[in-house]
C-alpha cells in the first residue's frame, strides 16, 4: 500500500473537514444579500410586525407622535394611529436576523419578499430601538423591562457568538491545509488532530450559543410584546448548517486521531530487515557451509617428495563436495 493506501486513509477526515468548512460558510452569509432566496431563508430569529395593533404600551405617547406628523386619526383609534407612523417611516413587515446583519422585506399573499438587507458587520447584533425608529418617535424606553433585559443579554453573547464561529472558521480551514501534511506521516496527523479538535470545540461552542441565546430572546419577544402585533420565531435551514458542521467536524477530528495511529505511510518491503525489492538477496543462516575449492591445497615444501605412483583406475566422481565451516 504505502503512499497510496495513506492518501486513502485520509479522504474521509479531509471531505469531512470540508463539508464543515462549507457550513460553516453558509451560516455566515446567511441574510446578508436580498438576491438569492436560499439566503434570504437563513436566519437565527425572525419578527415579524404585519399585526402591529393598538394594544400596545406605547399609546400614551402616539398622540405627541402623531401631532409632531400632523396625522389625524379619531380619539381613542390607537390602531389607525400606529398604521399611519407605521406608514410614515415604512416600517417592514418582517426582519431576519443573521450572524452579520439583518434583511427585511414585505410579505404579500403570505410570500415573504425581501427587499433589503443590511451591509455585513463583525459582532453584529440586531438593536429594534434603532432599527424601528423608536428613538425618532422618542420611544427607546417603550419597550417593557424583560425584553430591554434580553436585548442586552443578546448584545453581549452575541460578541462571543461571532468569535467563536470566526475561531471556528479559522481553525477548520487551518486544518484543511494541515491535512496535506498528514498523507506523509503520522506526525502530520497527529498535529491536524489537535486543529481538529479545536474546530469541533469552538463550532460547538458557536452552535449552542446561537441556539440556545436566541431561543431566550424569541422566547421573551412572544411572551412579553407578541400581544402587541410583533412576533418572533427562529429558523430551521440555519440552524441545520450550523449543527451540520458540528457533526461534521466531530467526525473529522475522530478520523484525524484514527489516522495517526493507523495508516502508516511507510513501504512494507521499507522495513529494517527488508531489502531492495529490486535485488532480494538471502541472508546467511548460522551454521552453513559453502565449498572451498575443487581440491585440497597441495602440500607445501618441506615436502617435496613426489607423491607415490597407482595404477590408474577407472574415473569416478566423488559423491560430495567437500565445505568449509563458516
Amino acid at each position: 500500500m504505502g503512499k497510496a493506501g495513506r492518501i486513502v486513509c485520509i479522504v474521509t477526515p479531509y471531505l469531512l473537514t470540508v463539508a464543515a468548512l462549507i457550513c460553516l460558510i453558509i451560516v455566515g452569509i446567511g441574510s446578508t444579500d436580498n438576491g438569492t432566496d436560499s439566503l434570504r431563508d437563513l436566519y437565527f430569529s425572525q419578527a415579524d410586525l404585519r399585526d402591529l395593533n393598538s394594544s400596545s404600551p406605547i399609546q400614551s405617547s402616539v398622540s405627541d407622535v402623531l401631532d409632531d406628523l400632523n396625522i389625524s386619526v379619531d380619539d381613542g383609534d390607537i390602531s389607525t394611529a400606529l398604521e399611519e407612523v407605521q406608514k410614515y417611516f415604512n416600517i417592514p413587515d418582517f426582519y431576519n436576523i443573521g450572524l452579520l446583519g439583518y434583511c427585511e422585506g414585505n410579505i404579500t399573499n403570505d410570500k415573504y419578499h425581501v427587499s433589503n438587507c443590511s451591509s455585513p458587520k463583525a459582532e453584529f447584533w440586531f438593536n429594534p430601538v434603532d432599527v424601528w425608529n423608536l428613538a425618532t418617535l422618542g420611544l427607546e424606553n417603550a419597550l417593557p423591562d424583560d425584553v430591554d433585559n434580553a436585548l442586552n443579554v443578546y448584545k453581549n453573547v452575541s460578541k462571543w457568538m461571532f468569535v467563536a464561529y470566526v475561531i471556528a472558521f479559522a481553525a477548520t480551514a487551518l486544518e484543511l491545509l494541515l491535512g496535506i501534511t498528514a498523507i506523509f506521516s503520522r506526525w502530520g496527523s497527529c498535529v491536524t488532530t489537535l486543529i481538529a479538535i479545536a474546530a469541533f470545540l469552538f463550532t460547538a461552542a458557536a452552535s449552542a450559543t446561537s441556539t440556545a441565546m436566541f431561543a431566550v430572546v424569541t422566547g421573551v419577544f412572544n411572551d412579553q410584546i407578541k400581544p402587541y402585533g410583533i412576533e418572533g420565531s427562529m429558523g430551521r435551514n440555519i440552524y441545520a448548517a450550523t449543527w451540520l458542521a458540528t457533526a461534521f467536524s466531530l467526525a473529522a477530528a475522530l478520523f484525524w486521531a484514527i489516522s495517526s495511529c493507523c495508516c502508516s505511510g511507510r513501504s512494507p518491503y521499507n522495513h529494517r530487515h527488508g531489502r531492495n525489492r529490486g535485488s532480494i538477496t538471502a541472508e546467511k543462516a548460522p551454521y552453513t557451509y559453502e565449498p572451498v575449492g575443487s581440491a585440497y591445497p597441495s602440500p607445501q615444501p618441506p615436502y617435496t617428495a613426489a607423491p607415490p605412483q597407482y595404477p590408474q583406475g577407472p574415473q569416478r566422481t566423488t559423491s560430495y563436495e567437500p565445505f568449509r565451516h563458516v
